[in-house]
């Protein structure tokens, strides 16, 4: 889009449906995209279709359901740390300069450990040796992320990737720019409708990954926490065509066909990206 760069996630490991996906987001407009890891998933086969294709391959989201086991001790989280090291270095063989990682996963944990710190600090340090920036996720467990951004302040390839929705449905709208915004790497821009439950008992189904003005955010103030920290990076949006099993709100989408669906979320991406250039 003109003067903004329009990044959207790709659903798939899958490297058949991945490049067929990114060839649908490059006709719509999108100008960049980013992908999640598995050992197995052939980043450079993705890499070079999205090459052929004009496509700026912005990031890789680690693995995250190994996150709570990087704060422990014992073989498991050695192989937590392994995990992020081998996704580190797909992100540097194939070119792509960001790493994003959750720094927790799970509601009843809110402890950071010394152990954590040090799993943490091996990947930030081979992170340093190949190259690549790493951005922490705000997501559960606030207590996590303020401590792994305080112990690598003075790194400056290691940063914030500011999801939106989670800071909505997480964090208790939690204002994690003020936080982190000076560090800011990356977005993850979605929609939601925050804690469903009037007692305020968070559950990922929250989380919902809605299309932008389909839920309760605040787009113009979202456009203007940006601009006060003078992000000009790319305008990534997560979006999930099928949202969170048991909530209709998503019902929509499903019934969309993947083409109907990339306009629709090109369409609101403008629209923001419009909203944002605005915006003072």
């Amino acid at each position: 889009m003109w003067k903004t760069r329009l990044g959207l996630n790709c659903p798939t490991l899958e490297v058949p449906q991945a490049c067929e996906m990114l060839t649908l987001y490059r006709e719509t407009g999108f100008e960049a995209f980013f992908t999640g890891w598995k050992k197995e998933f052939d980043a450079a086969a993705v890499r070079a279709h999205a090459d052929s294709l004009g496509l700026i391959y912005q990031s890789i989201h680690a693995p995250f359901l190994k996150a709570a086991v990087m704060w422990e001790t014992g073989e498991a989280a050695d192989a937590a740390v392994t995990e992020l090291t081998d996704c580190l270095h797909t992100c540097a063989v194939n070119g792509v300069p960001l790493m994003v990682c959750h720094a927790m996963i799970g509601f009843d944990k809110h402890t950071p450990t010394q152990a954590g710190l040090e799993h943490y600090g091996q990947v930030v340090k081979e992170a340093e040796k190949l190259g690549v920036k790493v951005a922490f996720e705000n997501t559960e467990g606030e207590e996590y992320l303020a401590a792994l951004m305080e112990a690598f302040r003075g790194e400056s390839h290691v940063g914030f990737c500011w999801d939106v929705g989670h800071q909505m449905c997480y964090n208790g709208n939690t204002p994690m720019m003020e936080l982190y915004g000076d560090r800011l790497f990356g977005t993850h821009l979605n929609d939601n409708l925050g804690v469903k439950d009037f007692g305020g008992k968070i559950t990922p189904r929250d989380d919902l990954h809605l299309l932008p003005y389909d839920g309760a955010a605040d787009w113009n103030d979202l456009a203007r926490q940006l601009r006060k920290w003078n992000y000009d990076g790319i305008l990534t949006f997560e979006l999930s065509k099928n949202g969170q099993k048991g909530r209709p709100e998503s019902d929509v989408y499903r019934r969309m066909t993947p083409e109907e669906y990339v306009v629709e979320a090109y369409k609101r991406a403008c629209r923001f990206a419009m909203e944002f250039r605005r915006v003072r």
